[in-house]
């Protein structure tokens, strides 16, 4: 099966891509690598600098001349994964414009281009979708990339699906910078021998759901989407996240912390996330394995 990723030098791009080859899938990404990484490429895998705003994305020529079809496109798909975004919260107050144009004006491009095909597409919502969706310009942009894929769905009968991640961790996952998230800012912070920063009063508690449990759920979706049994989960949301939350005071303890450093809380974040994933479990046939618990113990053990 050949298998497009977009956004496939990210944090959860980079890990599908290493599942998808072993399970002997063609695969093809593209990316911007504005937060994705030369480093994460995988070999096997066909990567291309490209920018997903460009409705042009697929054609590997002069977009200046590029017409609906061009003889210097991508090869056609059997299964798109669309997780190219600018994906945290805090980025998205300073360029609300850029991150407009990335996952709203992008996801459109993705989604006429796969109609344009017929292929199918999973698409990588948010949980954001829970909270206030005018909270911040990425909440805002993801809850209307899901509403494009469910248009795309009823009015052109495209098969997609949309899935929302819970607070990701694991392999590959940024360590610092803006667009880190608490696990690995907290893993690089013990690393280094430097107190943890907690936003502020760390009593908000995350749903934290390991990056493999993630590509799982992904990886069912799209093995659905491309069968007879499309019809099942087409059109659905599947929520993925473990069910379990812990707040960031907990979690500094799991690293065996005894002070932590406390700084102000952040504008635009949800106090509480805690995923329900009845349909994910029950269609899906999904599970998550992996407990942020046993993972961060683990990590400790090693450093």
């Amino acid at each position: 099966m050949k298998v497009l990723v977009t956004g496939g030098a990210g944090f959860v791009g980079t890990n599908l891509i290493k599942r998808l080859l072993s399970d002997g899938c063609e695969v093809f990404a593209i990316d911007n690598y504005s937060t994705g990484f030369r480093k994460n490429e995988q070999e096997g895998c066909h990567y291309y600098y490209e920018d997903v705003s460009n409705k042009y994305f697929w054609c590997l020529g002069n977009k200046d001349e590029c017409e609906v079809t061009c003889d210097c496109e991508i090869e056609k798909p059997d299964l798109i994964f669309h997780l190219a975004a600018l994906a945290r919260i805090q980025p998205s107050f300073k360029n609300p414009q850029e991150v407009f144009e990335n996952n709203v004006l992008g996801t459109q491009n993705v989604l006429n281009y796969a109609r344009d095909k017929n292929v199918p597409v999973v698409y990588a919502g948010s949980s954001t979708a829970h909270g206030d969706h005018f909270a911040n310009p990425y909440s805002f942009t993801k809850r209307q990339g899901e509403l494009l894929c469910e248009m795309y769905n009823k009015v052109f009968k495209l098969p997609t699906v949309t899935t929302r991640f819970y607070n990701v961790y694991g392999e590959h996952q940024i360590l610092e910078g803006a667009y880190a998230a608490v696990i690995g800012i907290f893993e690089k912070q013990y690393s280094d021998g430097k107190t943890l920063t907690v936003t502020g009063d760390g009593e908000q508690r995350r749903d934290f759901t390991h990056v493999e449990d993630i590509v799982d759920g992904l990886v069912r979706c799209g093995n659905t989407l491309v069968t007879d049994d499309s019809y099942k989960i087409s059109g659905k949301t599947f929520e993925l996240g473990r069910g379990v939350n812990y707040s960031i005071n907990e979690i500094t303890e799991m690293f065996g912390q005894e002070e932590v450093e406390y700084i102000p809380a952040r504008p635009g974040e949800m106090r509480v996330t805690l995923c329900e994933s009845v349909e994910a479990r029950k269609l899906l046939g999904w599970n998550p394995t992996i407990d942020i618990k046993d993972y961060i113990q683990n990590f400790v053990g090693k450093n």
